[in-house]
């Protein structure tokens, strides 16, 4: 799987190359295991809803774990 996550307000905040989430300056964030987002400690810590085809979107929830920073756009 591979595409771009996106947060609640629609802000490009990460990427997903296979099973590993990076944030936009190409630093590993975390493993996705089917839906399941977790630390690289191996600790889950929240899911992607709705992850089908390459474009996925954060809820509020989990908008957290995606701290918006310099590099991230708006869509």
């Amino acid at each position: 799987m591979s595409g771009n996550i996106f947060n609640s307000n629609g802000t490009h905040v990460a990427v997903v190359n296979g099973g590993e989430v990076f944030d936009l300056d190409g630093q590993k964030l975390y493993e996705l295991k089917g839906i399941n987002l977790y630390r690289l400690s191996g600790e889950l810590v929240g899911h992607l809803s709705g992850a089908h085809g390459t474009e996925k979107r954060l809820d509020r929830s989990t908008d957290r774990l995606f701290p918006v920073r310099g590099r991230s756009r708006q869509i």
